[in-house]
Formats: C-alpha cells, structure tokens, sequence
C-alpha cells in the first residue's frame, strides 16, 4: 500500500448560474465553493453533510460528469481537464445511490456489464465475456445470473450488478454516491462488506458520499464534513468522531442512533432552517443556526486549517 495520493483536488469548486426572473440579473449558486482533499490507494475518504450542502455535486465533478468552474484536480499527479475525460474515465468510476434506475432494463446483464469494456475497445468478445463472468463471482453472483434482465434481481442484487460494471475497467478510484441509503438495513452491511473486501483486495480509492454518519463510522478512514457548499471540518475518523471540533458537527453526531442503550446521549436540535446557497450569510454560513455564535462569527468567515484534524470555526468544541 502507498500513502501517495492517487487524486488530489484543490479549492474545487463548481458554481450555477440561476435565472433571476424577468428584468433581473442571473444569480450565481455556489454548490461547491472551495474544497480541498487527497485519496490514496486502499483508503476511503468520506464526505458527509445534509441535503443541499454539494457534496453529491462534488462526487459528479470527480466522477468527470462536471467540469469545475475553478480549482484543480488531479489525477495520478497529472491534472485534469475535460479535453482528456474519455482517456481517464477508465481510471475513476462511479457507483450511483439507485440500483433500480442506474441499470438498463432492456439489457442482459452480461451486456450491461461488458458495455465499459465495447466503448474502450481492446477486447475481442470471448475476452470481454470471460472478463465479465469473472467479475460477477467476484461480487458475490452466480454464473447463471450473467443472462438475466435487472428486474429478476433484489436491490442488494442490483447494487452488486453497478459495482462489478463500475470494476470492468479496472480503475483506481471509485466514487459511491449514497451506495446504500436506497438499501434495506438488512442488505446494507452486506454491501458494505463487499465493498471492504473489494478495497482491500484491488487497493481501490474510495471517495463516499453520504448523509449517514453510522456507514461512514464503518467504513471511512478519512471524513469532510461540508456545510453550504465548504468543507467546516476534517479528520481522520477516530478523531472526529470521539471528538468533533465544528458545533455543526456534534449537532450531526448526536442525531447519530447508538448501540448502548445504557449511553447517556445528548440530542442538539438546530434551530432555524438551512439557508438558502443563493444567499448564504455574511461571516460564518452556520452561525445563524449556531449556539455558540459571536459577534466575529457574523463578521468574519473561519477558515479550515491545515492540521491532520481542523474545524472552521472560531470557536471550536473538544479542542485541546
């Protein structure tokens, strides 16, 4: 295993223009507005926040479904632009949160999963079958699933079915965008596990995407925490969870559902609703659903440090 980044980005960001209606100017949505991080072979760095806050915006830019309005992003220390997305596609692939909707219902699963392979070439059709078997077994399929329609399969099935298509081109890194919230809790530990064991055996990247703090407590090694748009705190995972530095990420973790019932746990409601990223406030974004806020909080916008474990925010929790 090597600790040299097989992707980098530095301050990502994508933006929108929106209509502002008639006789007004567009207006600008900034869903990603500066992102930094780095993924390493054999290593899964989570990104975690509500509804809205950009990260499944994030995953599309990695994933080269969107281009970047600015920042840069690296891939194998080389930097990405649009004019080489066919090339490095096979590098980076994507596993999407709708087992029901990211497959074709008019193909044989055989078919879904060589089609990676007859878009890239370079296989002859004995190849690209006996590729395609292979990698069916390797997610846990039987072989006479290869000639089977998706809708013959459960959505734990059809999960396993968009990994093995995204592993065809044996990439380095793959983004899950939410890959089990559409699961049954029953299925989802099985999926995960697959997914661990995948990682360990093929030192894949993994960049997950989710809003669900327990998954990522199993799986992830590093966490962002992102907020309106920005990254509020990052960490390895043991650090952030046992002591989170961002109010806005202990107000998620005490929604977290424990194991011990006998834990004495406290719920912090947030007060407010979530601002709009067309008009995020002045100074920190969080500070108007925020119990620590100050006066500085609404003047000035904390930036995230560069410690291994760094929150932005003026005033942190458990800093010490």
């Amino acid at each position: 295993m090597t600790d040299t980044p097989v992707m980098q980005a530095t301050d990502l960001q994508r933006h929108y223009e929106v209509s502002g209606g008639f006789l007004r100017k567009p207006r600008v949505l900034k869903a990603v507005a500066g992102v930094d991080f780095q993924v390493t072979p054999g290593k899964t760095l989570a990104v975690v926040g509500e509804s809205g806050c950009g990260k499944s915006t994030l995953a599309r830019m990695v994933a080269m479904i969107e281009e970047p309005t600015e920042g840069t992003l690296t891939l194998n220390g080389k930097p990405v632009h649009p004019a080489d997305w066919a090339d490095l596609r096979q590098s980076v692939q994507i596993v999407f949160q709708d087992p029901y909707g990211s497959l074709n219902p008019r193909q044989r699963i055989g078919a879904i999963l060589m089609e990676p392979l007859v878009i890239n070439g370079g296989l002859t059709r004995p190849e690209r079958e006996t590729k395609a078997r292979e990698m069916l077994k390797l997610v846990g399929l039987r072989p006479e699933h290869f000639d089977r329609y998706p809708h013959m399969f459960s959505g734990g099935q059809r999960q396993r079915i968009a990994i093995a298509r995204a592993l065809m081109l044996d990439p380095k890194v793959l983004v899950l965008d939410e890959p089990v919230s559409a699961l049954d809790l029953s299925i989802q530990s099985a999926i995960l596990n697959l997914l661990l064991g995948l990682q360990e055996r093929l030192q894949l990247a993994y960049l997950f995407i989710s809003h669900d703090l327990s998954v990522v407590r199993h799986v992830a090694d590093e966490v962002i925490v992102m907020y309106l748009g920005r990254a509020v705190e990052k960490g390895p995972k043991d650090a952030l969870f046992a002591a989170p530095q961002h109010p806005y990420t202990v107000a998620l973790l005490s929604a977290t559902p424990q194991a011990d019932p006998t834990g004495v746990k406290k719920r912090i409601k947030l007060k407010g609703e979530l601002p709009s990223p067309l008009a995020v406030p002045d100074g920190c974004a969080f500070a108007p659903r925020c119990w620590k806020v100050q006066d500085r909080c609404r003047r000035e916008r904390p930036l995230l440090g560069d410690a291994p474990h760094a929150a932005a925010c003026f005033f942190p929790e458990n800093q010490g």
